[in-house]
């Protein structure tokens, strides 16, 4: 339980913090280029203290895209746009911790919000026969969700997807809200991705994150709102029967020892058998005994660098790599090193030499995930670093502080990433990537291999 909740809490503040900076590359964020875990603590503070940010510019330009192609030919004064808010860090909370038993490669589809208020129902019938014309047709009929096919399947999937005309708005999901009838429905979620399937993992709980476009009849809507709160208790406790089961409990005063009722152990161990609980376990105990992996030891990579040139995949968990690849700011260092993605990987170490006059840039550790790149640890390079430099040593991540570090499962290869704008002390001004090539002198990388035993 204690380890969940450290998962938990982990992965709520990375999620937050991700979203909310890693697409905003205007203004005072366009030469940040330092890994932005190292500002999590800063800005969940500032949630806590009710001071919950507003969407970046380019979150709202996003919406607005998809407002303007689903309205058509309506003429404004038809309907209202509400939104878009973030969802504040309590609500990812509730969401991802007591709502327990949906983490498992679950998808948090309305990270940022917004609603269309439609005021008539003919105008909301022609909409609802728009979207489902160009876009709920194929999702429908092909979307299968991470749990259901695995998330490199899933990943696969998704790459796949139509876009919506002219955006990077890649829809997943069209169907009635939940606290609606489907063949009388007056309001329904459009779940979509933006650009990628953003996608964060700490231990053994994974996360795809993505928004939601609440449609619907604005009376219906606002029927609706005042229910709110008892509409989300509800679904909390439908969500959690042991918290359901010692609310009722507790509320009996009839029999007071039944808020000391035992739980079924069942519902406690759910999700405590998946195959990454049982293989971190198993490294962390340094025991296979009644582990499905076995241990194949280690393999030790040596890179020598290659031409610098963009990353060809999208990165699913840096979304300000993606903006600097297409403006020449984020260049492959060494690698790609080849895997065999039949196996499991751990990183016991990981190290690169860099001379210490380069600084301005940050170099990140970056594993093939399907069509992706996934980054797992990274490191910031100011003045003064030392020559040798250390993402992972054993039992620590520099970046997530995680003990261990897995690679995704069928991960086929590894590249070493650095972007910014680098510097050379002694001259005094910017270099390019190819003279920084000079400064650079290899990397080392030691994994632990593991391999599914036949049943």
């Amino acid at each position: 339980a204690l380890w969940y909740q450290q998962e938990i809490l982990a992965l709520v503040l990375r999620v937050y913090c991700e979203d909310q900076l890693m697409d905003n590359v205007d203004g005072s964020y366009v030469h940040d280029y330092a890994p932005s875990a190292l500002l999590d603590a800063e800005n969940c503070k500032k949630d806590l203290k009710e001071e919950t940010p507003a969407p970046s510019e380019y979150r709202k330009k996003t919406f607005e895209k998809l407002i303007n192609f689903i309205v058509g030919d309506l003429n404004e004064e038809d309907y209202e746009f509400q939104g878009p808010v973030l969802k504040p860090l309590q609500s990812l909370f509730n969401k991802m911790f007591i709502r327990r038993g949906q983490t498992s490669v679950s998808v948090i589809g309305d990270m940022t919000r917004a609603t269309l208020l439609i005021k008539s129902m003919d105008d909301l019938s022609r909409i609802l026969k728009r979207i489902k014309e160009n876009i709920s047709d194929d999702i429908v009929r092909n979307f299968e969700g991470p749990g259901i096919i695995g998330v490199k399947e899933f990943l696969e999937q998704v790459f796949k997807m139509k876009k919506v005309p002219n955006t990077e708005i890649i829809p997943y999901r069209f169907k009635h809200n939940s606290s609606q009838n489907e063949e009388d429905a007056l309001l329904y979620n459009l779940n979509f991705f933006d650009g990628i399937p953003e996608y964060h993992r700490i231990g053994t709980t994974e996360i795809f994150v993505a928004f939601e476009l609440q449609i619907g009849l604005k009376a219906e809507v606002s029927r609706l709102r005042k229910d709110h709160d008892a509409y989300e208790g509800r679904r909390i406790l439908k969500a959690q029967p042991l918290l359901k089961h010692y609310k009722e409990a507790q509320t009996d005063s009839n029999n007071v020892n039944k808020s000391k009722t035992s739980f079924p152990s069942s519902l406690i161990e759910e999700s405590e058998h998946q195959d990454d609980v049982e293989l971190i376990s198993a490294v962390l105990g340094g025991n296979f005994s009644n582990c499905k992996y076995r241990a194949l030891g280690k393999k030790e990579i040596g890179g020598i660098g290659t031409i610098p040139m963009p990353p060809a995949r999208l990165c699913l968990n840096n979304k300000r790599l993606n903006a600097w690849g297409k403006e020449e700011k984020a260049v492959i260092l060494d690698g790609p090193l080849y895997l065999d993605s039949s196996q499991r990987y751990s990183v016991e170490s990981m190290s690169f030499e860099m001379e210490k006059r380069i600084y301005g840039i940050s170099v990140g550790l970056f594993a093939h995930f399907g069509p992706y790149m996934f980054q797992l640890s990274a490191q910031f390079l100011g003045q003064n670093h030392t020559e040798d430099i250390s993402l992972i040593r054993p039992q620590v991540n520099y970046l997530t502080m995680e003990s261990i570090s897995m690679l995704p499962p069928k991960c086929c290869g590894v590249i070493l990433v650095a972007w910014g704008e680098p510097c050379n002390y002694y001259r005094r001004k910017d270099i390019t990537w190819m003279e920084l090539k000079e400064y650079y002198y290899g990397m080392k990388l030691v994994l632990n291999r593991y391999e599914e035993m036949a049943e």
